[in-house]
């Protein structure tokens, strides 16, 4: 929860503490360093700049850096990561955490450019792909690439702990899914494969995250991305499922109410969001198609909508003491994530 000014000042009418204690506190808060972020403007020019810098490095590649030659991609990949490695520190030591996890991010972000010119120049290249498409297509052989990003994603994550490295490893986890599917079918999967392995392997990630979650639940947010990546993977691979079967549709209903559960509980907004989506999908199917022609269907629809916002008011009166009894009964480290979470 954010402290502001306003909220101090209203603590001052309900006279739970003095004006003096109030403008103390205030300006204390206001000196103490920021390392997390937050929606304000210098916050807003590092994310910028920063997803500029590793975008131009990733998405926006053009085919002119192929010109340079396996050897001069390398060399000049190994060239940029020694300025973000350098920037990273003197950001670090300066105690601006932000930039200094962005120049980190932005390293991991030129390890698969760095190992591909090392392929094209050593001739273990496999075919004409070019560079520029790793981010469009998906191709078995992006795996080597994808296997380095992770290895040395791990060691800076390792040496500087900050949680937005997170996303290109997330995002390097989401493509192996894809690309494992390409190599286990032998080339491009049919679409079937393709959702079937990207749901398994996104509900593997949410477990990972979960896991990553609980270590790391008194320090910082190092899960949110694994979370997102996770969740993106599953939830697509399963909506791309195709069934004839109600039952199944059901099914897929009862696993996206579970998803706004499972967010609820764990206050990941990603998990209600998605599975908000899912279940307005299944609601869309019922009234197109089951019950096309049913005058009692959009009443009967209605009516359950104004029973859940009921229940939202009991829960609002009620939230303190079942969250506190719920609790009770759940594992310590789970206990204290949910804590720090809500704190």
């Amino acid at each position: 929860m954010k402290i502001t000014k306003k909220k101090l000042e209203l603590a001052v009418e309900k006279e739970i503490i003095s004006q003096d204690q109030a403008e103390n506190l205030f300006e204390f808060i206001k000196g103490l360093p920021s390392t997390g972020p937050s929606f304000d403007f210098t916050h807003v020019l590092y994310y910028m700049g920063g997803l500029i810098a590793i975008g131009a490095m990733t998405l926006f590649m053009n085919l002119g850096w192929e010109s340079f030659g396996g050897w001069g991609i390398f060399f000049i990949s190994l060239a940029y990561a020694g300025i973000g490695f350098t920037l990273s520190n003197n950001f670090q030591k300066k105690g601006h955490a932000i930039p200094a996890g962005i120049c980190a991010t932005f390293v991991v972000a030129l390890t698969p450019l760095a190992i591909y010119g090392f392929q094209q120049a050593m001739g273990w290249w496999p075919d004409d792909t070019p560079y520029k498409e790793y981010h469009q297509y998906i191709k078995w052989h992006w795996i080597f690439l994808e296997f380095g990003t992770l290895a040395v994603g791990a060691v800076i994550v390792y040496i500087y702990r900050y949680p937005f490295l997170i996303l290109p490893i997330s995002v390097t986890l989401w493509y192996m899914s894809m690309d494992i599917a390409a190599m286990i079918a032998g080339g491009r999967p049919d679409f079937e494969l393709r959702s079937l392995v990207s749901m398994w392997f996104g509900f593997a990630n949410i477990l990972f995250a979960f896991w990553v979650d609980l270590r790391s639940r008194k320090s910082g947010d190092y899960a949110f991305w694994l979370y997102l990546f996770g969740v993106i993977a599953f939830w697509g691979g399963m909506t791309s499922q195709h069934s004839d079967s109600e039952l199944s549709k059901f099914i897929y209903c009862c696993v996206n109410l579970l998803l706004i559960g499972t967010g609820v509980i764990i206050i990941r907004r990603v998990f209600v969001v998605f599975g908000a989506i899912g279940c307005s999908i299944y609601l869309g199917h019922l009234a197109r198609e089951v019950f096309e022609n049913s005058w009692l269907f959009p009443i009967a629809l209605s009516a359950i909508g104004l029973c859940i916002i009921y229940l939202g008011l009991l829960w609002q009166k009620n939230e303190a003491r079942i969250t506190l009894k719920v609790r009770s009964y759940l594992p310590l480290k789970l206990r204290e994530l949910l804590s720090e979470r809500t704190a």
